[in-house]
């Protein structure tokens, strides 16, 4: 058969030769009288082609046979390309030897030089395959796990979202980490005609476990074994990805490329690109059986109907099982099966061109598979060194990946216009909200951002607190931006416990984060510090949408409710875990009071107890906190009791009272209208209040405020009148509406602010 195929070719090239000799030799017998012209190919003149003024007619009609020629020559072969498809011999059915590789280039799974030459199909039949519907769901699968692993799959889905056309539908089988993590991401992220479902792993380690594996990705580098168990019994088809994918095209053109498959191949995947399974690498290497070089599983077509049907459970798990007895171990994960199986069923096989998944680890044949920029499809970081991999080009795929990984996720919030997508409740009702602000109001800025929803990354890194020995446990809580990076190892040096941070961030700013942190041992050094990103959208800070995201993800009994600003004295944390046993916080509503000091100095040295601190206010190197700009905000705390006091007292609440306190979980969370600077605190101690938790000031705790450059929100409230104008207007709202959640008693409210 395969002489056979090769025959044909031969007679298709020795009829074009014959074909062409009358045409080429009128050329050559044309131009001869043209000796100061260079010879032309037989394509459109070419432009760099030096012109002769003396003959610009004979040009000309040189330039009109030429195409005349051309379109001869086009005209023949798709007669001659017409009659071999009428005589092709029809494969036969049944056993075929896996013995040579180029069988599956006879099943029209692609041929080695037309990969190399950037040819877009990979089958003899010359008619272009039909192109993908405009409103056709595309399915996507990947298999995520961890918190690395959520974070890069981030990039690929960028990559994608960037290119697409089409409704995309995503299938992620995850553990429960990576589902948190995505299913918070992409339910803040909102982007139209973007379906997500989620897979439990964790239920589908049973299928894979007695597989023993030596890849780095464990036992979920071979789930991709189990789809067609484990996806919807309806899904016919689904490409598959690994994580660590860069998309350079639309992924509808990967889509189309199902309607190639014949006969009864139903993967579709690439030739791997390294010497691998060829077995040549060092001494006695000894990979899994594979046709010639193997195949790549980072991206795979899946025709998950027909893999049914040929019992792909059953004919993989036989498979393993042989090989197994002598390889003891996989190497590469849910790739070595995958080749084992092609091995001995070739036909299974529809071999993809390899610019849709050019493979990026050392070493390998990837750069046979473009010419140009323009050949790119999809990009394939399998190498463990990523970005530090070693290739000719890797410095203009480093900034293709860069270019995503810190592309702003919002603009992608596209409409897909004349595709009909599913309801989206939560995106129906955010209008509705929107629909009824007056955009005339002067604070109409403030108001909308209430209801801004803020795409939201949850744990960017490794999170793995020890869990607590009892129920006393306690966590700081804080929110930051970019420009107070800094103070995260001072606190981690003053608190040990565990820690829940809300980022304000970019998405270049959280690539700027990720490389700050993983560059400091203290960070480093701690797990259990949840580090979560609200990317940035809008013209302020949120930062009581940013407080609330912190304290949605507290995993202990009590969180301490602190600014980013403060250090934490020496041995808090410890302080606070017995504080709430002896004023019995779990049978009472309590928000203990940890006393606040400042600093105007840079550099200082932290007072290690009560007596240094009250030494160092005593002579003039710390202060009470704002007791120069707001002394309201903290004076019912009383300092003065504080200097002598040895046990706990309560205090009440005074109009302005913004003490930072330590309360249990279930704590009302802050009033999202206060953005920027001013009240967001205040509104929140108010609340508390209303709720009538007892106010009750620690005797020997306390935390000092470090100096730092004015923030951009503070200085927009002192230089702009409308926005102090609108956070009185904002105050006076939030007074009424609690008037009309908690009635007679919050009356007092509105006198104390009254009188002040």
């Amino acid at each position: 058969m395969l002489g056979m195929c090769r025959g044909r070719r031969k007679f298709l090239v020795a009829s074009l030769a014959l074909l062409s000799i009358p045409a080429l030799t009128w050329l050559y017998l044309s131009v001869g009288n043209f000796q100061e012209v260079k010879p032309m190919p037989l394509s459109p003149v070419d432009p760099q082609s030096p012109m002769v003024s003396a003959v610009p007619r004979g040009h000309h009609a040189l330039e009109i046979r030429v195409r005349e020629v051309e379109e001869e020559n086009r005209t023949l072969r798709r007669q001659l390309s017409q009659s071999q498809r009428g005589h092709a011999h029809k494969p036969p059915h049944g056993h075929h030897s896996n013995q040579s590789r180029t069988y599956s280039t006879e099943e029209g799974t692609g041929d080695n030089e037309g990969q190399r030459s950037g040819a877009p199909g990979n089958s003899t039949d010359c008619a272009q395959h039909p192109p993908v519907d405009k409103c056709e769901t595309i399915h996507v699968a990947i298999v995520c796990a961890g918190y690395n692993a959520s974070r890069d799959v981030v990039t690929l889905v960028k990559s994608v979202l960037f290119h697409r056309r089409n409704p995309l539908h995503f299938h992620f089988i995850t553990d429960s980490i990576a589902q948190q993590i995505l299913a918070s991401l992409f339910h803040t992220w909102m982007v139209p005609a973007v379906r997500v479902d989620f897979y439990d792993a964790d239920e589908l380690k049973s299928e894979v476990s007695w597989i023993p594996n030596k890849h780095y990705s464990g036992i979920y580098g071979l789930m991709k074994l189990v789809l067609t168990k484990t996806l919807p019994s309806a899904l016919e088809r689904v490409i598959v990805l690994d994580t660590d994918i860069t998309f350079a095209t639309d992924i509808a053109e990967l889509w189309a490329v199902f309607h190639k498959f014949k006969g009864q191949q139903v993967l579709g995947v690439v030739e791997n690109q390294s010497d691998w399974y060829l077995g040549n690498l060092w001494k006695n290497h000894r990979p899994w059986p594979a046709l010639g070089r193997g195949f790549n599983t980072g991206v795979i077509l899946l025709l998950l109907d027909r893999l049914r049907k040929l019992k792909w459970e059953q004919m993989w798990r036989l498979t393993a099982e042989r090989e197994l007895m002598s390889m003891l171990s996989t190497s590469l994960a849910d790739q070595d099966i995958f080749n084992a199986v092609f091995k001995q069923n070739p036909f299974l096989v529809y071999q993809l061109p390899c610019f849709w998944n050019v493979q990026l680890s050392d070493h390998t044949r990837s750069e046979k598979c473009y010419k140009d920029v323009s050949d790119l499809k999809v990009i394939h970081w399998n190498s463990p060194k990523k970005l530090r991999v070693k290739n000719k080009h890797v410095e203009f795929f480093r900034n293709l990946y860069l270019t995503f990984l810190e592309y702003d996720g919002n603009l992608l919030r596209r409409e897909l216009f004349g595709c009909p997508s599913e309801a989206d409740h939560n995106s129906e009702n955010l209008q509705k909200k929107l629909s009824e602000l007056d955009e005339d109001d002067p604070c109409y800025e403030f108001r909308r951002e209430r209801f801004t929803v803020h795409r939201t990354h949850l744990y960017f890194l490794h999170y793995e607190p020890e869990p607590a020995s009892d129920s006393t446990d306690v966590t700081l809580v804080a929110q930051l931006s970019m420009d107070r990076l800094q103070m995260l190892e001072a606190i981690c040096k003053h608190w040990e416990g565990p820690i829940s941070l809300a980022l304000y961030l970019s998405d270049a700013e959280a690539q700027q984060f990720l490389r700050y942190a993983q560059g400091s041992e203290v960070l480093m050094g701690r797990a259990n510090v949840g580090y979560h990103i609200v990317y940035k959208e809008g013209q302020f800070y949120p930062v009581n949408l940013l407080r609330n995201v912190a304290m949605k993800h507290v995993n202990t009994t009590y969180m301490f409710l602190s600014d980013i600003d403060f250090l934490p004295m020496y041995g808090l944390y410890e302080y606070l875990r017995k504080s709430v046993v002896q004023l019995d916080m779990a049978n009472t509503k309590k928000a203990l009071i940890v006393p606040a000091f400042e600093t105007l100095r840079y550099r200082l040295s932290f007072p290690k107890s009560k007596a240094e601190l009250l030494t160092q206010l005593d002579m003039g190197t710390l202060f009470t906190f704002r007791y120069h700009v707001w002394t309201k905000g903290h004076a019912p705390t009383n300092f003065a009791k504080w200097r002598t006091a040895t046990t706990p007292y309560r205090v009440q609440w005074e109009a302005d009272f913004e003490p930072y306190v330590v309360v249990r979980r279930n704590c009302p969370e802050y009033d999202r209208r206060f953005v920027g600077f001013g009240w967001n605190k205040v509104a929140h101690i108010m609340e508390l209040d209303a709720q009538e938790y007892e106010f009750v000031v620690l005797p020997n705790a306390y935390m000092i405020h470090m100096p730092h450059a004015p923030s951009f929100d503070i200085t927009k409230f002192r230089s702009n009148k409308q926005y102090r104008v609108c956070l009185k207007t904002l105050k006076e709202e939030f007074q009424q509406n609690m008037s009309r959640r908690y009635g007679f008693a919050a009356l007092k409210y509105m006198t104390a602010e009254n009188n002040s």
